[in-house]
C-alpha cells in the first residue's frame, strides 16, 4: 500500500511539474507572440523602405513613430482617443511624448510621425511649419480619397494642377464672391427666421446624436442648412425628392468616414449606390437647364446655372461631367460643417453671457439702422466688428473639420526625413487650434483673441494654400447670419452646460444636451 501511495504521489508530481512547465511556457511565449506582433508590421515597412533605397548616396530616414499592429495599425489606438477616451489630441500627444519633437525643428520639432491608419501607411503631420509644408507642396502632395468617386472624379477636390485652377476659379466665382454672397444672403434668410420661430415654439431644444440629428432638435439646423443649400445650388425647394438627396448625401458622408472595404453591406459599397443616384438626379436637372436655354427660356439664378455658364479666359465652359461632379462636392462640402458650427455657436454663447451681450448690442444697433427691415444685407455684414470676430473663434474652438488628407506623390524630403511615394499624410489640424504655445488659454471662448492675428500658419481651419476652401467666405456668411438672427429676436440657456462631446464623426454635444430656448 505504501509503495502504491508514494507511486501515485510520484506521478502527480510528475503531472504538476509538466502543468508548470507548460504554463510557465506560456507565460513567456503569450508576451513574446505579442511583442513580435506588435514590432512585424513596422519591421516590415521600415526594411522595405530601407531595400527601395538601397544604393544611394545617403540612407534617408522615416519619420519616428510605429506602425502599430498588422493590416489595423494604430487606427483603433486613433478611434480610443475620439469616441472613448474623449481626448482627441491624445493622440498626436502620446506620439510627442514617446517620440520627442521628431527632430531638429526647434521647440514644436518637425512635426512628423510614421504611423498606420485606416489601411494605408501614414505620416502624421502636426505643426504649423509641416502642416503648411504639405498643404502648400501641390507638386509633391495630392488628395486621394479611398473612393474617388464618391465626391466626383473631375470636381474640385480630386483634380490636380491647372484643371483645379480652372475649376477653383469658377467656383470661387460661383459661390464666394461679392455679387454671389449678395444674392445668397437674402435667400437663406427667410427659411432661418423660420426655423428659429419654430424652435421658441417648442421651447427645449435637444442635441441628438444620430447621423441626421446631430445638431438640435430633429435635426433642425441641419435640415435648415441643407435646405438652404439646395436652394443656393440648384434651386430646389423641400419636396420628397430633396428628402431623398438628403437621405443619399447622408449615405455618401458616411462612406467617407468609413473603413474601405467595398464589399456588400458595408458603408462604402452604400456610398457609391448614393452617388450614382445623386449624378443620376442631378445630371438630368442639368438637361433641364440646357432645354430651357435651347428654348430661349434663360436659367435659374443659382451656382449650378453659374457653373454652367462661365467661361474661362479662352471662352471654355465646364464640361457636363464637371458640374454634376462639383454641385456634388460642393453640396457635400457643406451638408453637415455649417449646421455643426451654428450648433457650436449657441453652445458657446450660452456659456458666455458677456461675449453674448456684446454681441446682441452690435446686432441691434444694425437692426435699428434698418428701421426694423426682418433681413441683413451684405453691406450690414460688412459693418459688423465683432460678429467676425465670434465667427471665428467659434470656428477655431470647434475644429469641426480635425484633419485633412493627402497622399505623397513621390518620396518628399522634409527637414532630414523622407515621406515615402504612395504613403497617406494626415495632416493635423485641430491640435494647432488648442494649443496654449500659440493660443492663450486655448479652451475658453474669447472672440476678443481676434484683435489680433493669429501666429503665422497656427490657423489653418480652411486649410493652406491654393486648395484652401472654395467655401470659406459662404461658410462666414450662413454662420454670421444664424447669430444674428439669434441674438437680436431669442435668449437660450444650457440646462446641463456638462454634458460631454462626442467628437465623430464632427464634434457635438451628446445626448441629453438641452437648452431652453424662446423670444426675447
Amino acid at each position: 500500500m505504501r509503495s502504491y501511495v508514494q507511486q501515485a504521489d510520484f506521478m502527480g508530481g510528475m503531472v504538476a511539474a509538466d502543468w508548470a512547465w507548460w504554463l510557465g511556457l506560456l507565460a513567456g511565449a503569450v508576451p513574446l507572440l505579442a511583442l513580435a506582433v506588435w514590432h512585424c508590421a513596422d519591421a516590415f515597412h521600415c526594411a522595405a523602405f530601407a531595400v527601395r533605397h538601397l544604393g544611394g548616396r545617403q540612407r534617408p530616414r522615416l519619420p519616428p513613430g510605429h506602425i502599430g499592429l498588422p493590416f489595423v495599425g494604430e487606427t483603433l489606438a486613433l478611434l480610443w482617443y475620439f469616441n472613448l477616451a474623449r481626448r482627441p489630441d491624445g493622440f498626436v500627444e502620446a506620439k510627442r511624448r514617446r517620440y520627442g519633437g521628431a527632430g531638429d525643428g526647434g521647440d514644436e520639432g518637425v512635426g512628423l510621425y510614421r504611423t498606420h491608419l485606416f489601411g494605408s501607411p501614414t505620416v502624421l503631420a502636426c505643426s504649423p511649419a509641416a502642416n503648411k509644408f504639405v498643404l502648400q507642396s501641390n507638386d509633391s502632395f495630392a488628395i486621394r480619397w479611398p473612393s474617388p468617386e464618391i465626391v466626383g472624379v473631375s470636381s474640385v477636390v480630386n483634380v490636380h494642377g491647372s484643371q483645379h485652377a480652372r475649376l477653383r476659379r469658377f467656383i470661387v466665382a460661383a459661390v464666394n464672391s461679392p455679387r454671389s454672397l449678395r444674392a445668397i444672403a437674402e435667400v437663406v434668410q427667410p427659411r432661418v427666421a423660420a426655423a428659429l420661430r419654430s424652435w421658441a415654439a417648442k421651447g427645449t431644444i435637444t442635441a441628438a446624436t444620430e447621423i441626421k440629428k446631430e445638431c438640435f432638435t430633429d435635426g433642425w439646423i441641419e435640415q435648415v442648412t441643407f435646405e438652404n443649400i439646395c436652394r443656393m445650388f440648384v434651386s430646389m425647394e423641400p419636396s420628397p425628392l430633396t428628402a431623398k438627396i438628403d437621405e443619399w448625401f447622408a449615405g455618401l458622408v458616411a462612406g467617407l468616414r468609413a473603413f474601405p472595404l467595398d464589399i456588400p453591406g458595408t458603408a462604402l459599397r452604400r456610398a457609391k449606390k448614393c452617388r450614382r443616384k445623386l449624378h443620376s438626379v442631378f445630371s438630368e436637372e442639368l438637361e433641364r437647364r440646357k432645354a430651357k436655354l435651347a428654348a430661349g427660356e434663360g436659367g435659374d439664378n443659382d451656382v449650378m446655372s453659374g457653373l454652367m455658364q462661365m467661361e474661362d479666359e479662352q471662352g471654355r465652359r465646364l464640361e457636363d461631367e464637371e458640374v454634376v461632379d462639383n454641385i456634388v462636392s460642393l453640396v457635400l462640402a457643406g451638408y453637415e460643417s455649417t449646421s455643426n458650427a451654428i450648433m457650436w455657436a449657441a453652445y458657446y454663447l450660452a456659456k458666455s453671457p458677456h461675449v453674448l451681450a456684446k454681441l446682441r448690442e452690435e446686432n441691434s444697433a444694425i437692426a435699428k439702422e434698418n428701421n426694423g427691415a426682418s433681413f441683413i444685407t451684405l453691406d450690414d455684414i460688412y459693418k459688423m466688428k465683432y460678429t467676425p470676430k465670434v465667427v471665428e473663434e467659434t470656428i477655431r474652438l470647434a475644429n469641426i473639420a480635425p484633419m485633412v488628407y493627402r497622399v505623397a506623390l513621390r518620396d518628399v524630403e522634409y527637414r532630414g526625413y523622407t515621406i515615402p511615394k504612395g504613403w497617406r499624410v494626415v495632416v493635423w489640424l485641430r491640435s494647432l487650434h488648442v494649443d496654449p504655445k500659440y493660443y492663450d488659454d486655448p479652451f475658453s471662448f474669447n472672440p476678443d483673441r481676434w484683435d489680433k492675428a493669429a501666429k503665422p500658419g497656427t490657423y489653418q481651419v480652411f486649410g493652406v494654400g491654393e486648395r484652401i476652401c472654395a467655401g470659406n467666405m459662404l461658410a462666414r456668411l450662413q454662420l454670421t447670419i444664424m447669430l444674428h438672427h439669434l441674438s437680436c429676436g431669442y435668449r437660450w440657456e444650457l440646462l446641463n452646460p456638462d454634458a460631454g462631446v462626442a467628437y465623430l464623426p464632427h464634434p457635438r454635444p451628446m445626448d441629453g444636451a438641452a437648452m431652453s430656448f424662446s423670444e426675447l
